[in-house]
């Protein structure tokens, strides 16, 4: 369990600490946006397979232990809930946004508020906290509240993050950005800052998004060993 708590203090650090902060203007200032980029980049990548690796650990170590049951209820939420974050997450990462690497210049386009922007600045990371959270609801035990939960907080507080270093970078263009939208889901649209068009939501990126999450629903009993469907089913 030690090991898993070390690397998710480190993700939880090299996201918050060094990505989310002036410590990362300092080092692009020294070493570039591109050296910066491709240097983070893999750091996470080593960080999330140890983080990977060290809970698979300890989920089958004698040190794990249940902290709670919240019962079968939760557990049939799991497709719903994870379709969801799927929908955002994935069309997040497919459409064209200001909040994601190297995107920024979007900021200033009036056409760029589309679709599941609409719904939030920062529809990947809401994806990441409501896939995270679930697992933490419904697995309970001690390895998982540690691993899902160190996502749900990376995501979280990146929401918050991503936004003070847009607006360091791109100013007066930021707030006109921030103001059209929110960050927290259909904030823009329930006080008039924005207006939400379903439609927008059903192209391209909303069926690539529903492809991969049916590909995900049925590999994931053969990709991580525990069936989503609440009966246990396994397809293959």
């Amino acid at each position: 369990m030690a090991n898993l708590i070390a690397a998710a203090l480190v993700f939880l650090g090299i996201h918050v600490v060094v990505s989310g902060t002036r410590v990362r203007d300092a080092i692009t200032g020294a070493i570039g946006e591109g050296r910066y980029l491709g240097l983070f980049s893999l750091a996470s990548l080593i960080v999330i397979v140890w983080l990977v690796w060290a809970y698979n650990a300890a989920y089958a170590s004698a040190g794990n232990r249940a902290l709670y049951d919240l019962g079968i209820g939760v557990r049939h939420l799991a497709i719903p809930a994870v379709a969801l974050a799927f929908l955002l997450g994935v069309q997040g990462l497919l459409a064209p946004n200001p909040t994601s690497v190297q995107q920024e210049k979007t900021a200033a386009s009036e056409g760029t508020i589309k679709g599941v922007l609409r719904i939030t600045r920062h529809p990947f990371l809401w994806g990441v906290m409501i896939w995270s959270a679930f697992h933490v609801a419904a697995n309970g035990d001690l390895a998982s509240v540690i691993f899902f939960g160190t996502f749900f907080v990376v995501a979280l507080l990146g929401t918050f993050l991503i936004d003070a270093k847009r607006k360091r970078k791109l100013g007066p263009v930021w707030d006109s950005y921030a103001y059209k939208t929110s960050n927290l889901p259909f904030a823009a649209a329930l006080s008039g800052r924005n207006k939400l068009n379903i439609g927008e939501s059903f192209g391209a990126r909303f069926w690539v998004a529903a492809a991969i999450f049916v590909v995900v629903l049925f590999a994931h009993a053969w990709l991580f060993g525990a069936s989503p469907f609440p009966n246990g089913w396994v397809p293959f």
